[in-house]
């Protein structure tokens, strides 16, 4: 099977009877006049006649689908009835093959069934993430000559201010009803009663349509972030994406009957891939997050989904990862010091006995005891609220730190590092159950030529740190109206990625970080900074995020964003239990208030005069900053020669200077990209100042002017 049209035909036939994706009713409520609704007026879904109270038999018969009532299914067939129809709604409407056509809307059924209709009708999609800003929309649209536009009623707005600016989108097609519709605006629902028309009358006319896509059309024009310079449009080809799949499918086998919630965004490449079609490969099925009215209501249903769909796989990227471990160790601490320490003394134990997964401690019975017992009473209760069948995890999108991995490896749910990127469509290599090492990128998916290069090209033997760089059908076809960078991007066939790593004796793949991120010391020396970042911010509950800074300075530098919620809670500890800053606060107000009443009695209207009593309040304040600023330091020195990590990394790449944030890298201050990664360039232009400032000799103590200023901010003092 060449084509995802080929490819899609093939499986919604041979899974036909299946679920295939999974959605909340309500969701549903205002799906087009052909789709099927599904329940036995007791609030079971039902597959094929069978309740979900009973369970829903895949295909193979194997095991049955058990889940709750509010996710109902549509099935494979139904999937397929449902882009044949809205597929040649689209050519009813006068869509041409090789047309472009944008997709934006958020996670849903819709979206699944839009991009195979566009695909079915010899077009291509071009994904948008709903993140993006209406300037962002802008360049995207125009750039790639889109001509139709399917768009959900949460992303319309976002289209009207740009409208004028978009001569070539001749049309909206609405997801969602609307009560008015502007002259170049049609429903979903029409489009869709326009293709079954055509299917009765020129039924042949689409067969020829769909049967003439070729394995090397483009599939999909994807955009990059954009991070330093204008978005560059991927070209992925159906073959791109067929090959992926089978690549991808060497390292794991995905069960029919397992599911999962695709809690990343559809446009995202790994969930594209690892998720819509890798799924669909193996007859399993797809649950969609319930919507909200806003991103954050959206993020805020995911725990919630996770219960009721109860997946077996979950796809991940780090920050995701990062934010299920917090929530995880939030509900911990709500339970009660001993029962923190019960967890901390059972996390020890797991890695301990873990290690780095394919070199367990198995001989060490007291340890396997331990687990055993720290496993019934806390880990599998941590299971329990991701729904209680979640396998694994597969970890993409951007370096996952060894530590987050142990972490999860401990609990039961493994999270499998993976590395790709778009331009690959995107899966290269992962781990799987079956092999893995913690803290790589896992071996590579078949077929697939890998080589490490040095600068010169010359292919570099296991060990040696180098360039990744990759040829197999999972190539790009090159950048949208962009031959230059094309041409510097994929050389003789081989795609340079612009990521550095090595490979081991074994053929695990590690990935050290991005080329460009590179960080040059005054001697010249270059050294990846994601690695060094990761591990700082994941190891110290302190820590946020940081971005390390070296452009040939005297040394390394650090912006920190600190976690000022685990900073406030080690100072009231400290301060015997409680609040150490409020009671700082209560001191300073209380002392202010007696200075007040003093120089009234005394007739004076200045409460600061010199001969004033000192101040405990604020003394204890700045106190607390400088035992905050302390922690941060002693975090870092922690990885120095004599601390507790000192082997980690030479001591010239951890920062001398530390400049805390007020404000930590997000997608709203544009310090963060819609992939959840850095953007360094705009990070350093944002804090030039602050960097150069970090150079001064005063600077060399964290204690300094402008960090206490910021904490005090931070902390509330």
């Amino acid at each position: 099977m060449q084509t995802l049209v080929q490819f899609t035909e093939h499986y919604c036939k041979k899974y036909a009877d299946n679920p295939y994706m999974w959605e909340k009713p309500r969701s549903r409520a205002k799906g087009h006049a052909g789709e099927m609704k599904y329940g036995n007026g007791r609030g079971n879904a039902i597959v094929e006649g069978k309740s979900t109270e009973e369970g829903a038999a895949s295909k193979t018969g194997k095991t049955k689908v058990n889940v709750t009532a509010s996710y109902q299914p549509t099935t494979y067939r139904q999937t397929l009835e449902q882009v044949r129809e809205f597929g040649a709604g689209l050519m009813a409407l006068g869509v041409e093959p090789g047309e472009r056509v944008a997709l934006l809307s958020e996670g849903r059924n819709d979206w699944v069934v839009s991009e195979l209709a566009i695909l079915f009708n010899g077009a291509i999609n071009v994904p948008l993430s709903v993140k993006l800003s209406p300037v962002e929309l802008q360049f995207r649209l125009f750039h790639s000559d889109a001509s139709v536009l399917i768009i959900s009623q949460g992303q319309l707005p976002k289209i009207s201010d740009i409208r004028a600016n978009l001569p070539d989108l001749k049309q909206i097609i609405l997801l969602d009803p609307q009560e008015h519709y502007a002259e170049d605006e049609i429903s979903k629902n029409k489009v869709v009663r326009m293709g079954r028309q055509l299917l009765e009358k020129r039924r042949a006319d689409f067969e020829r349509r769909k049967d003439g896509v070729g394995p090397h059309d483009p599939a999909n024009i994807s955009y990059t972030s954009g991070t330093t310079a204008d978005p560059k449009g991927i070209i992925l080809t159906h073959r791109n994406y067929t090959a992926n799949v089978e690549q991808a499918l060497t390292l794991m086998d995905i069960p029919p009957t397992y599911r999962t919630l695709l809690i990343l965004p559809l446009d995202h490449s790994f969930a594209h891939t690892a998720g819509i079609y890798s799924f669909m490969a193996k007859g399993a099925s797809i649950g969609m997050v319930e919507a909200g009215r806003t991103t954050m209501e959206t993020l805020r249903n995911i725990p919630n989904n996770i219960r009721e769909l109860k997946p077996n796989l979950l796809l991940s990227v780090p920050a995701l990862a990062k934010n299920f471990r917090k929530n995880i160790e939030a509900g911990i601490r709500a339970k009660g010091p001993f029962v923190q320490r019960l967890f901390e003394n059972a996390l020890k134990t797991a890695y301990k006995y873990n290690r780095e997964g394919y070199n367990k401690n198995t001989w060490d019975l007291i340890s396997r005891s331990k687990l055993f017992l720290y496993d019934r009473i806390l880990f599998s209760k941590v299971r329990e609220n991701f729904g209680g069948e979640l396998k694994f995890f597969i970890g993409g999108g951007a370096l996952l730190d060894i530590e987050l991995q142990r972490f999860f490896y401990a609990l039961g749910m493994p999270m499998m590092q993976g590395y790709g990127l778009s331009e690959a469509t995107p899966i290269i290599s992962s781990n799987s159950l079956d092999k893995h090492k913690l803290g790589s990128s896992g071996h590579l998916v078949n077929p697939l030529k890998l080589k490490i290069v040095d600068t010169e090209h010359r292919e570099l033997p296991a060990g040696e740190k180098g360039e990744i760089i990759i040829k197999g059908e999972n190539v790009m076809k090159g950048y949208w109206k962009n031959p230059e960078a094309t041409r510097d991007t994929i050389r003789d066939g081989w795609l340079y990625t612009g990521d550095m790593g090595y490979m081991d004796e074994d053929g695990f793949l590690y990935v050290l970080g991005r080329y460009k991120s590179l960080l040059i010391g005054h001697d010249g020396e270059k050294y990846s900074p994601e690695a060094i970042e990761e591990t700082l911010s994941e190891k110290s509950r302190f820590i946020e995020q940081l971005m390390l800074h070296n452009n040939q300075d005297p040394y390394t530098i650090a912006l920190l964003f600190p976690n000022k919620e685990a900073l406030k809670r080690r100072l009231a500890e400290r301060s015997g239990g409680k609040a150490g800053m409020q009671s700082a606060r209560d001191k300073k107000k209380s002392h202010k208030t007696a200075q007040k009443e003093t120089a009234q009695k005394a007739g004076e209207n200045r409460p600061d005069q010199a001969d004033q009593p000192p101040d405990d309040g604020n003394r204890q304040s700045e106190e607390m900053i400088d035992q905050a600023l302390d922690i941060i330091r002693s975090e870092i020195d922690q990885y120095r020669e004599g601390g507790k990590f000192a082997d980690h990394f030479p001591d010239r790449w951890l920062p001398t200077a530390i400049g805390i944030l007020p404000e930590g890298f997000t997608e709203e201050n544009k310090m963060m990209n819609s992939t959840m990664k850095i953007v360094r360039g705009r990070i350093t232009d944002n804090y030039e100042e602050l960097i150069e400032y970090l150079y001064l000799p005063e600077a060399r103590n964290i204690r300094h002017a402008r960090n206490r200023k910021a904490m005090e901010k931070l902390l509330g003092a």
